[in-house]
């Protein structure tokens, strides 16, 4: 793929950004003058996003329709921009399905294990040697207040939301010295198609109890990620139930979450 027309502006790349906090985030590095590369499964929502963006703000913008639950998309990916220094990484691609794990279907479960830890990982590894050769990058993973503890009834979103926050953490800590830095994004429940989706299974979906907004969301982690900071956790609520975990008995908390998983999200 050949390189954008303005190659000394600055080039970010946003997995699932035609919706979403994906959408917000790069009209938020737009704003900022960087070129954009978009991905997401959806092409039509793509271009949608594409032109919207355009139309606000002046700068390039490429394209490219990617199913990143298969096998190899992140290096997919990295083919097609590898002449692109890419400055800013977004990994907030994901999804969530809710139910019983003896009743969920596994090969949607198989596609959001491989979308949150293998294509997450291997995208940041391909993308991050560019970065620390050039002594700069930014890198926004987006996890979830889920992260912080089990979750029956969303069991494997729970658990693959805990390896990027672990994973995040972890390499944001190998990152001090080297003028790359990496910032996980744990919002909570928020006001996009993903409760939609996740809700589907559900007979009464409900999840509208500390729904916050996505724009706030993007803005709070973009400038969370342009500060430096590692752990990024929006309101304060969400700050107070993500240290639940550590002061009560795990067996409580798994017991708390599946609770609130019930009254949310079905008429149990």
């Amino acid at each position: 793929m050949k390189g954008f027309k303005h190659p000394k502006r600055k080039t970010a790349l946003i997995t699932g950004a035609a919706s979403g906090l994906g959408f917000e985030l790069s009209l938020l590095i737009a704003k900022d003058a960087y070129n954009l590369v978009l991905i997401d499964i959806n092409a039509e929502k793509l271009l949608e996003a594409k032109e919207y963006i355009k139309k606000k703000y002046p700068v390039e913008i490429l394209t490219l329709p990617n199913d990143l639950s298969k096998p190899d998309a992140a290096q997919a990916i990295f083919n097609d921009v590898k002449d692109i220094p890419i400055a800013v990484l977004v990994n907030n691609a994901g999804f969530g399905l809710f139910g019983t794990f003896s009743n969920t279907d596994w090969q949607r479960e198989s596609e959001m294990l491989y979308l949150h830890t293998f294509t997450t990982t291997h995208l940041t590894k391909l993308v991050l040697k560019g970065m620390l050769q050039r002594n700069e990058g930014m890198i926004l993973n987006v996890s979830s207040l889920a992260a912080f503890q089990p979750g029956p009834l969303m069991a494997i979103y729970y658990a693959t939301k805990a390896y990027i926050l672990s994973f995040s953490e972890a390499l944001a800590n190998e990152l001090k010295g080297t003028g790359v830095s990496l910032t996980v994004l744990c919002p909570g429940q928020t006001k996009t198609a993903f409760q939609k989706k996740v809700s589907s299974a559900a007979i009464d979906a409900k999840a509208d109890f500390n729904m916050a907004c996505p724009k706030r969301v993007a803005k709070y982690g973009y400038e969370a990620m342009k500060k430096g900071n590692t752990i990024a956790i929006p309101g304060r609520f969400n700050k107070f139930l993500s240290v639940i975990p550590r002061f009560v008995p795990r067996n409580m908390a798994t017991a708390i979450v599946r609770k609130i998983q019930e009254v949310n999200r079905c008429s149990i």
